[in-house]
């Protein structure tokens, strides 16, 4: 095999993915005996430049996975990447199924967060969401458990698939937490941090109307800051809110989950938690709330 590579074109275009750029290609014009393509894996990384595929002679090999380039300069049409990158992860479900047990929730609630696989970076995807459900930027995260936004990203909501926000609604922080909620059969939305999504979380609630708005938050104390915070921003717009959180020997909604709690568990700390309701005074008209 010759050890000179020469960059595709489009009279010569890759033949792993089919494109007429990135790739590199070596051997025989018109027969190739090797390729590094960075837009589909293969056993073997070739470095940065992506992974190299080695050819049978006459035969095309059949691509492992479905990967995408990300132009991170120029930002991107979000929407449209995080429909591939969720492509690409049915094409290999042993990826998600990997990421569920990691993480110990269903392979369904994280489906219908619209998980992905984002090949390039190495990592799962989650589209982030404005309150009327735009997808605004994605969440990356690595299988160790390594968190960020892929450039470009505005921070948003995580809105799971088929959501009945009218009776009552969970908010929790992230989106792995909101599938645990999933798990209990409680219909859930997670905001990006502790203190991030408060505009967002708003439009929500005042889009959909549920009739209460229950903020689950982190045991730590900056959860608890936050799940403050956003209730008191909630007030305006709610009905009825409350604030809970998981038990002193969890520090989480997915830890909570994963330590055997069920939804009967969950219902009846959010039933003990005060309702906070808007009051308005009638001598000088000004807000409360109790």
């Amino acid at each position: 095999m010759s050890s000179s590579w020469r960059r595709v074109s489009r009279s010569e275009p890759c033949p792993i993915c089919g494109r007429p750029d990135w790739c590199l290609v070596s051997g025989p014009e018109g027969s190739p005996e090797a390729v590094i393509c960075p837009r589909t894996e293969s056993p073997r990384r070739a470095g940065e430049a992506g992974w190299l595929h080695i050819l049978r002679p006459g035969k095309r090999p059949v691509a492992r996975s479905i990967s995408i380039a990300i132009d991170t300069d120029r930002g991107g049409d979000f929407a449209n990447l995080a429909a591939a990158c969720e492509r690409a992860l049915n094409v290999e479900p042993f990826r998600l199924a990997r990421l569920a047990e990691s993480l110990g929730l269903s392979i369904e609630s994280l489906q219908r967060l619209s998980v992905g696989w984002a090949a390039r970076h190495g990592a799962y995807s989650f589209p982030m969401r404005r309150g009327d459900g735009t997808i605004c930027g994605l969440r990356l995260r690595s299988l160790d458990g390594r968190k960020w936004g892929l450039c470009g990203s505005k921070q948003g909501l995580f809105i799971p698939d088929g959501i009945d926000a009218t009776d009552r609604l969970l908010v929790c922080e992230g989106p792995t937490d909101t599938a645990a909620v999933l798990d209990w059969g409680l219909p859930a939305i997670g905001r990006p941090s502790c203190n991030g999504g408060t505009r967002d979380v708003v439009a929500y609630v005042r889009l959909h109307r549920p009739a209460e708005v229950v903020i689950v938050a982190d045991a730590d104390a900056p959860g608890q800051r936050g799940a403050e915070a956003l209730a008191a921003a909630l007030l305006p717009h709610a009905d009825a809110v409350r604030v809970v959180q998981p038990p002193a020997e969890t520090k989480d909604a997915r830890a909570w989950w994963r330590s055997g709690a069920e939804a009967k568990d969950v219902l009846a700390a959010i039933e003990a938690a005060p309702v906070r309701q808007l009051r308005i005074g009638t001598r000088c008209g000004a807000g409360q709330h109790g």
